[in-house]
């Protein structure tokens, strides 16, 4: 899942389904629940068959980007990749993307890329890349007792948000 992310024009349905024919409407609110869209799909006059305009521009982003959480739960892909997942949004969207990020990683093979320390913390292995190259390697508490680059970097962004 990349930061810009691709919406299509059709219903909410098409696009968690995306052509998946495994994907019928029991699963796509399944996946849509877990990954916290459902309440917002829900309020939308025709739900999961509400139509979107091309690139989803009549949701919100952090919609967007749980639209596009939601579809890659009911597709259950065995190995993730996420490229920033909380860029662009807002704090309360952020706490929801985050509980979503737990249920989408947990049980499968997760690489994730972020700028926002907060969405790693929870990682089995943080791989921090300085220049092009791996610096450092090891869990969040770990790095942060290393007192190396990772704990400079979150130093720095928790005292911007402080």
């Amino acid at each position: 899942v990349l930061q810009d992310f691709h919406i299509f024009s059709g219903t909410i349905f098409d696009n968690i389904a995306l052509g998946n024919e495994n994907v019928d409407r029991v699963r796509a609110v399944e996946a849509a629940r877990t990954v916290n869209a459902h309440g917002f799909i829900s309020a939308l006059p025709d739900g999961y068959d509400t139509e979107l305009s091309e690139r989803g521009q009549n949701l919100s982003q952090g919609q967007r980007q749980l639209l596009a959480f939601a579809r890659v739960l009911a597709a259950d892909p065995e190995i993730l990749i996420l490229d920033e997942a909380t860029a662009s949004i807002d704090t309360e969207t952020e706490l929801l993307i985050q509980d979503a990020l737990r249920k989408l990683t947990a049980g499968r093979t997760s690489i994730l890329i972020a700028h926002r320390l907060q969405t790693i913390q929870e990682a089995d292995r943080v791989l921090v890349l300085q220049d092009g190259a791996v610096a450092e390697i090891g869990t969040h508490d770990e790095l942060l007792a290393r007192e190396g680059l990772y704990y400079t970097l979150h130093s720095l962004q928790f005292q911007e948000t402080a």
